[in-house]
């Protein structure tokens, strides 16, 4: 049974920072490439970053580019979001996600096979 559960997230103030953890099991880790989303209320999911099966390619858009650090341990089976200089439109509920062993140019949900149920991460003062 695959299984990918999120931890870490809470509130922290902006400026702050956060480190995400998604641990997966059920299926062959090393062999998928790795995502984060996160959804906003009344807003869409969004890709936040990508890190390839091998740990040689990551994805970043630019609003969080600089700001949000992806890791992955292949021995853990387990993915990392580093998120500094955190901001208040940064809040929402943040998603982990299996997919094919390579990261595309733009990750969007439908091209991941796997999810998590996520952790919500508020920033405010």
């Amino acid at each position: 049974q695959v299984q990918l559960v999120e931890s870490g997230g809470g509130l922290v103030q902006p400026g702050g920072s956060l480190r995400l953890s998604c641990a997966a099991s059920g299926f062959t880790f090393e062999y998928y490439a790795m995502g984060w989303f996160r959804q906003a209320p009344g807003k869409e999911r969004e890709g936040v970053s990508c890190i390839s099966h091998s740990n040689d390619s990551t994805y970043y858009p630019d609003d969080v580019k600089g700001r949000f650090t992806i890791s992955r341990d292949n021995a853990k089976s387990t993915v990392y979001l580093q998120m500094s200089s955190l901001k208040p439109e940064d809040t929402a509920v943040y998603y982990c996600a299996a997919g094919p062993p390579a990261c595309p140019l733009v990750p969007t949900a439908a091209w991941y096979d796997y999810w998590g149920k996520g952790t919500l991460v508020t920033v405010s003062s």
